[in-house]
């Protein structure tokens, strides 16, 4: 026991993680349009592989309710064949970028992007779910989905069947919510699991007419991407997919790792090498065919709460995960569609920041709106343009920022006017600058001091000299000058008459 101090505390952990992980794991596979165990495959390569490799100690892999809809619209153009190839890349990527240390600067991202596309995935993930929990085909895209929401409720109403299924869903959401309500150690069972296994014994009890989780077997569903598959590399489209795959689910990861590091006082997360961790699970799971993965908060959390201590629980938890695969994959077949459905509301639900949106609009309003922008991009559009869109933006901003620029003429009307700035002073804001100083009389002394600025590019600085050269009269003063210390990116101007 020497050997493994903590074992207790981590076999205790495994268990509430694998419990929180199976109705997850099953549910976004379902929802993502291939075979229920593909994402228990996809969580025993995250408990079993990655759960060994260094980067985060107590954070959990597995398949994500975040890359659901990248993961079907990838499903529907390409083919379930393709996943594998895409996830795969994915993985060979993810591992480039993390030997070649870029891991740690996503946490550069902004902030509000990641909110924003964390969004924009909740709202969809919990339209198309609404269909899912009614028995009823979603519309493909995002706009779709929350137009005919109307329309599908109509359609439920006019329907025993639909009526029933969206019971169910609906009853799952109730349990999950209310379960967190009973006395902890009622809580010891996740709610989720709870609300999966009240939903399928109200279904077998009274004999519902529900859809259940089709089971094609551990070993049936495990299909290596052939030569057909690795052919979809030929087509250009199949490569935006791809990047989206590596940059969302190593965003997805790393800012998850941030997360739990506040959670404990164990060892920090190494990015690169949690990077690496990611990119040999996505590899493994592109060979077999399988989903892709990412770290899960909400696993993560329930890891840390649990008490674990070391790797070991997440390690632990696969194999869980495995032998549940192997020894009773008939259970899942008992598991009704609806219910799997309202997990993945559930889930979508609490990707939306509301929180975050509030107080970003309290006290940065250029934050939030990025937020809503790209939240609003990935439903109108898709997941990938949709975060392009809102790093796009966020770049913009940023830029802006960095050349703000406050310019002040101060003239009493005797003796020399004093001309102030402070700020930036980039060749974005050139124009400005010139406006202001070219407005200025010929005939007057003019002191200009530059001592308030944080930076003054080349363009600016060379802009200015040659204004002061141009600017003075004949006899007139010429232009006075003057600057902070020379550094790095603010150099001394020197004016001449």
């Amino acid at each position: 026991m020497s050997r493994f101090p903590y074992l207790r505390q981590d076999f205790a952990a495994s268990i509430v993680v694998f419990l929180v992980a199976v109705p997850l794991c099953v549910g976004v596979a379902v929802a993502s349009g291939v075979p229920a165990e593909l994402g228990l495959v996809t969580g025993i390569v995250g408990g079993l592989i990655t759960g060994l490799m260094r980067g985060s100690s107590l954070q959990v892999s597995g398949p994500a309710a975040g890359l659901t809809v990248l993961v079907f619209e990838a499903v529907s153009e390409f083919g379930v064949a393709a996943l594998g190839v895409i996830v795969l890349i994915a993985g060979l990527l993810q591992l480039a970028m993390g030997f070649l240390r870029i891991g740690r600067w996503f946490r550069a991202i902004s902030v509000a992007v990641v909110e924003g596309m964390l969004c924009g995935i909740g709202l969809v993930i919990i339209a198309g779910q609404i269909y899912a929990a009614a028995g009823l085909k979603a519309p493909e895209t995002g706009i779709g989905k929350l137009v005919g929401l109307p329309g599908a409720f109509a359609d439920a109403l006019g329907s025993t069947e639909a009526l029933t299924s969206l019971a169910i869903g609906a009853g799952t959401i109730a349990v999950i919510v209310l379960w967190k309500k009973l006395p902890k150690k009622v809580q010891a069972v996740p709610g989720a699991l709870a609300a999966v296994m009240l939903a399928t014994l109200a279904s077998l009890a009274f004999s519902l007419p529900v859809a259940t989780v089709e089971v094609e077997g551990l070993l049936g569903v495990i299909q290596p991407p052939g030569a057909e598959a690795f052919g979809e590399l030929a087509s250009p489209a199949i490569w935006g997919t791809i990047v989206a795959f590596a940059l969302i689910a190593s965003a997805e990861s790393l800012f998850s790792a941030a997360a739990v590091d506040r959670l404990h006082d164990g060892p920090r997360t190494e990015y690169n090498k949690e990077m690496i961790a990611q990119g040999a699970g996505n590899t493994l799971c592109g060979l077999l065919g399988a989903l892709p993965m990412t770290a899960v908060i909400v696993r993560s959390s329930a890891n840390v709460q649990a008490g674990a201590k070391t790797k070991a629980s997440r390690v632990l938890h696969g194999v869980w995960l495995l032998l549940f695969a192997a020894a009773l994959p008939s259970a899942l077949a008992l598991i009704p569609l609806p219910a799997l459905a309202g997990i993945l509301v559930h889930a979508g639900w609490k990707l939306i920041p509301f929180r975050q949106v509030a107080e970003l609009w309290r006290g940065h309003k250029g934050e939030a709106l990025i937020l809503i922008v790209t939240a609003v991009s990935i439903v109108a559009v898709n997941m990938f343009e949709g975060v392009l869109i809102g790093l796009a933006l966020a770049v913009a901003k940023t830029a802006w920022e960095a050349s703000h620029l406050k310019t002040e003429v101060i003239d009493k009307g005797a003796g020399p006017i004093q001309v102030y700035l402070s700020g930036n002073a980039t060749f974005l804001r050139l124009p400005k600058i010139l406006d202001s100083l070219e407005a200025l009389p010929q005939d007057r002394p003019i002191e200009v001091d530059l001592s308030g600025l944080h930076h003054l590019d080349h363009a600016c600085r060379t802009a200015l000299e040659t204004w002061a050269e141009r600017h003075s009269a004949p006899d007139t003063n010429p232009v006075k000058v003057t600057s902070a210390a020379p550094d790095e990116g603010h150099d001394a101007m020197r004016v001449s008459s």
